[in-house]
């Protein structure tokens, strides 16, 4: 059977598969002397959540965006299933200068949208008949549901007010207008590249549950393992070329992943064995090597092949000696900043101890970065001062990473820094050596670093700055662009780490792991010190959240004396406790027929907006009382 035949074979077979979205059959990538994966096979069902993870270099976003584009590729096919919308986020989504807010978001292909801009066009006309033509192709098409749609995802998503111009928007600005206009879409299939990238947390945490109830079929890239765990049925990694294949979260990933290797490493170990045998053999009995003998004499350089080998399992390895800490390390007095109209640290007041390592959350723009810059003399307070110990050495991990380096080759940015570096025990490893640790092989190690990938650029960035032996590590979104491997090797090291570590990050597993204290912005200039991890103060958040809701119900505050502690509900709230279940019953209720009348296609504009009006009112209601059923679920009900 020929190519083309084989192929159009293929093609038949997967359009009789409905569930079926996306066919890739043999897809291989070479870029000159290095390959990124050969004949490639998988296909995307309808609903599932699949994730692709790899290290820095191996490929993902190639692969991605010859997903996108099947040019991109070597050989092999790409098929879809005729008549599916499909939509890309990529790492750094872009907008034509001068386009506000609304115009974006309102310049969706749907056509229910494409209905509302051609109503409004003809709203200034006479012709009655046209006017109404128009109205009821919106009805028709659902226009006034997804209208409604974008005013929601718009306020869901914190993005800045529809009039607002994108020219001189922030990247996280940028990211979450662009997600906001591919879920009002709400394609058949959605590929994203990073998407956490750049979102503050509290967006992270709204997406990771859009997305778990998202009924779509979705494609990412994510180093993110909170949404490989909770978002992601499926995990894809692309290694050794090929694509392997795990049904299950991130947890069933690791462990899988863990028994493939041990599986594999026995094979490699029997086929050496094998090797050896065949060898002496080939060396016994040279006279015999005609006629019948010559299949064992293939078999033998098959053996020898697959004996030889290599497995990619390099691992960065990070055993830096820091430099010894003094009695003064860093102390904040006072320290105010802020900018026209804004406002964002006051009279901030905190003296660091050894080995502290703290946490900074807060959403973007609310000065995490700026109190970073701060520490490191970028600088200067508006008020207030900060004192730095003599013994400390900051080693400053920025968002930027490597810039103004793209004419050096990888060696020549680690030997401007030191041609060798001492290790914990006194050994030595020279530029070169330490390159290797950090997976770049002698070949790469003469690349130019414009040939980096981002996840690459960013490794060898945290190479010159651990280079340094610092003991006060200020780590301003490390997390960005890296992948797992690296992330659990950079976590192994600052676990061992002696020195201090600060760090901005929006990774919560990264933060959960590393960090026992956390600097919460919490806007106007407050920053709350909070001694906990993470995901305490999340609970703790929504905790306090719940009183508030429910002091301000009343328009009572809730006052809480150490010295008595509130452990049994009261025969009130036993039965308010009783009723919350059936309560939150009959809001769910009127939720779904309100949220039935948006996605009905005739509905008169009049129900449509009444119905917009009151689900704001039946889903923070809603909130009201799951809130206070998870509040009271806390006490006795005994």
């Amino acid at each position: 059977m020929d190519w083309f035949i084989e192929h159009r074979l293929i093609r038949i077979v997967f359009q009789l598969d409905t569930k079926n979205l996306l066919s890739v059959h043999k897809i291989s990538k070479s870029y000159g002397v290095k390959a990124l994966y050969k004949d490639v096979t998988f296909g995307i069902h309808e609903g599932e959540k699949i994730a692709i993870v790899a290290k820095n270099g191996a490929g993902k976003s190639t692969l991605m965006n010859t997903l996108m584009d099947s040019t991109i590729a070597d050989s092999g096919e790409i098929t879809f299933r005729n008549g599916i919308k499909i939509r890309y986020l990529s790492q750094q989504p872009s907008f034509e200068n001068g386009k506000t807010v609304r115009e974006i978001l309102y310049q969706s292909e749907h056509p229910g949208l494409k209905a509302l801009r051609d109503y409004e066009s003809v709203l200034s006309s006479e012709d009655s008949d046209q006017i109404q033509a128009t109205l009821d192709r919106v009805e028709a098409t659902g226009g006034w549901y997804v209208e409604g749609r974008i005013h929601e995802i718009h306020g869901r998503m914190n993005l800045p007010n529809m009039d607002r111009i994108v020219d001189n928007f922030s990247g996280g600005e940028i990211k979450r207008l662009a997600m906001a206009q591919l879920f009002i879409e709400e394609p058949s299939l959605i590929l994203m590249d990073e998407p956490t990238n750049h979102l503050d947390l509290d967006i992270i945490e709204w997406l990771e549950e859009y997305l778990i109830n998202y009924k779509g079929a979705l494609l990412m890239i994510t180093h993110d393992r909170y949404f490989l765990e909770r978002v992601c049925g499926t995990i894809y990694e692309l290694e050794n070329l090929q694509l392997y294949k795990y049904e299950g979260n991130y947890s069933y990933y690791l462990e899988k992943k863990e028994a493939r290797e041990i599986n594999e490493a026995a094979k490699r170990h029997k086929t050496k064995q094998l090797y050896r045998k065949e060898l002496d053999w080939m060396r016994r009995t040279p006279s015999a090597r005609t006629g019948k003998a010559k299949d064992r004499i293939d078999r033998f350089t098959a053996v020898k092949k697959a004996a030889k080998k290599s497995v990619d399992h390099d691992e960065v390895t990070l055993e830096l000696n820091s430099q010894r800490l003094g009695g003064k390390i860093l102390e904040l007095h006072k320290v105010a900043k802020s900018f026209p109209n804004r406002l964002l640290i006051e009279q901030f007041n905190y003296i660091f101890k050894k080995g502290e390592r703290i946490g900074v959350v807060g959403p973007n723009g609310c000065g995490k970065s700026t109190l970073l810059k701060m520490i490191m003399g970028e600088l200067v307070p508006d008020k207030g001062k900060i004192v730095t110990g003599d013994t400390i050495v900051f080693g400053h991990y920025t968002q930027d990473g490597i810039i103004n380096k793209d004419d050096f080759k990888v060696i020549e940015v680690v030997q401007e820094i030191g041609e060798y570096i001492t290790l914990k025990k006194g050994q030595k490893l020279t530029a070169s050596q330490l390159c290797e640790r950090f997976l770049f092989d002698r070949h790469q190690q003469y690349s130019y670093v414009s040939t980096l990938s981002g996840g690459e650029r960013r490794r060898l960035f945290l190479l010159t700055i651990l280079m340094k032996n610092p003991n006060f590590l200020i780590l301003d979104e490390p997390t960005n662009d890296l992948d797992i491997l690296t992330l659990q090797e950079l976590e192994s090291f600052l676990e061992e780490f002696s020195g201090c570590l600060l760090v901005v990050s929006h990774d919560r597993y990264f933060l959960d792991k590393l960090c026992s204290h956390l600097f919460i912005f919490e806007g106007g200039g407050r920053i709350k010190d909070y001694n906990g991890r993470y995901h305490e103060w999340r609970e703790e958040k929504k905790k306090l959240d719940a009183i508030r809701i429910s002091g301000d119900k009343t328009g009572t505050r809730k006052e809480h004396k150490k010295e008595k502690v509130k452990t049994k509900l009261s025969f009130k709230e036993k039965c308010e406790w009783e009723e919350l279940p059936n309560e939150i019953a009959a809001l769910e209720k009127r939720r779904d027929e309100l949220n039935a009348v948006f996605e009905s296609a005739h509905q008169e504009p009049s129900k449509v907006e009444a119905a917009a009006l009151e689900i704001k009112i039946v889903l923070k209601a809603l909130d009201d009382k799951e809130m206070r059923w998870l509040e009271l679920s806390e006490f006795d009900y005994e």
